[in-house]
């Protein structure tokens, strides 16, 4: 006896879609991601406040070498009086600048390494180096 049209056709699509397999994503694969995912967050969290504190040093460097103090003396007691007014300059001291002229424009330069301790014995280690512009 043969089939109907109609129902023939609906068999044969469902047996395409059989054969095509399943899509989307698996349990592992949701919790590889998630924790792909979760890791990449705590790095992030753990980096922003590193790039900040070079930030505010930029803009404490740039500052100073707008003003175009006299001495190198005077350069470094500007520097200690930012960092009293902002909290967040932690990683470097006013003994770390380095002053010099060029072209008789103030030139100051920086540079200092960032441990940031990611879990266990795992660290990671930003170089970060900055001049006044």
């Amino acid at each position: 006896m043969r089939r109907p049209q109609s129902i023939r056709g609906l068999a044969h699509g469902r047996d395409q879609r059989l054969q095509r397999g399943q899509r989307g994503v698996s349990l592992f694969g949701l919790l590889f991601w998630a924790v792909v995912l979760a890791f990449g967050g705590v790095v992030v969290a753990r980096v922003i406040p590193t790039v900040l504190e070079f930030y505010t040093i930029q803009r404490v460097v740039d500052r100073i070498a707008a003003s175009n103090p006299s001495t190198v003396p005077a350069v470094r007691a500007a520097f200690e009086t930012a960092q009293q007014v902002e909290y967040s300059m932690v990683s470097i001291r006013s003994q770390d600048l380095v002053v010099s002229k060029d072209n008789d424009k103030l030139q100051i330069s920086f540079a200092y390494d960032k441990q940031v301790d990611l879990a266990g014995p795992v660290y990671l280690l930003i170089k970060y180096e900055g001049k006044s512009r």
